[in-house]
């Protein structure tokens, strides 16, 4: 009688273990079986998005021409309602669109910057002579301005320089040519003008280069 109890414990003991054997095993085998499965391997193709050329930036920093340079630059011109007028890097347009509202002339403003261009187009737009100028998003080094009876400038001495050879390719002899702040090297001005502390330089195109401009020009 006392040994029935002991054996019902050893039983029960021994059905657990067993128990506890089997579970092991079949988690080991299930371990087994997943690590036979080969892992997928996803491969994602990785695109690289198209480069878009890169625009030259803006040679000089944009600043612009007080309104009574503006006036003389003009006044030195001579600019007329026959004329037509180029201006090289043209900003905010503000010399085109002097011209326009005030003589009528007919200007086309060249500005490789796309933000000086909206801003111009919006200026000409408000007052009033979006018939008369239009803005051109360009290099000015690779312009055609060959039309011009007035070419308008406000850039820096070296690019004055630079440009100087295209201006005596391009435009016909009697051309005027306004320059605020900076001259063209060698190419001494007709007409120097103080405006308040500014300077104004003024030049027409020669019917004949002078042999010393022909051999310094640099090419552009």
């Amino acid at each position: 009688m006392i040994l029935r109890p002991m054996i019902w414990k050893f039983l029960l003991f021994t059905a657990s273990f067993s128990g506890l054997l089997l579970t092991s095993c079949a988690q080991q085998v299930t371990s087994q079986q997943n690590s036979e499965v080969p892992s997928k391997t996803v491969q994602v193709q990785q695109t690289t998005p198209a480069t878009k050329p890169q625009e030259k930036t803006p040679d000089v920093v944009y600043v612009p021409t007080p309104p009574e340079v503006v006036d003389k630059m003009l006044e030195v011109a001579k600019v007329g309602k026959n004329d037509i007028l180029y201006d090289l890097g043209s900003g905010d347009g503000r010399i085109p669109i002097a011209a326009a509202k005030k003589f009528g002339t007919q200007g086309t403003g060249i500005d490789i910057d796309p933000e000086r261009i909206k801003e111009a187009n919006e200026n000409a737009k408000k007052q009033g002579v979006s018939d008369k100028v239009k803005f051109l998003q360009q290099d000015l080094f690779k312009s055609d301005f060959s039309k011009a009876t007035v070419v308008t400038l406000y850039l820096l001495p070296e690019l004055n320089v630079k440009l100087r050879s295209q201006l005596f390719q391009q435009l016909k002899p009697g051309t005027r040519i306004v320059s605020h702040a900076f001259d063209m090297g060698d190419w001494k001005p007709e007409k120097t003008l103080n405006v308040n502390g500014r300077t104004v330089y003024y030049w027409t195109i020669p019917k004949q280069i002078p042999a010393n401009l022909r051999n310094n020009t640099p090419s552009s």
